[in-house]
């Protein structure tokens, strides 16, 4: 099975957010999805991203592949998570 962890938008018009989620590439993007990954939120100062990095793990591992738009979402969530707390 060919799966990709991708962006789903929710939300009301102009105010765009959106769930990381884990889908097989060939559905439509607002179809079914295989499981729910985390959120993300482009509207807050700075973005919210909240993903559950211990699953996300487990998806790439059985060779789920991130798109273009997402991988800079997970590497700064990693980033927000190993910086030292203050």
């Amino acid at each position: 099975m060919a799966t990709r962890i991708r962006l789903q938008r929710i939300g009301t018009k102009k105010n765009a957010y959106y769930r990381i989620v884990v889908a097989d590439h060939w559905t439509a993007p607002t179809s079914k999805v295989v499981e729910y990954l985390g959120t993300y939120d482009p509207h807050q100062e700075p973005p919210t991203i909240k993903i559950d990095l211990k699953l996300l793990d487990e998806w790439l591992a059985k060779g789920a592949t991130p798109t273009e738009k997402v991988e800079p979402i997970i590497r700064r969530a990693r980033r927000e998570t190993t910086a030292p707390a203050e």
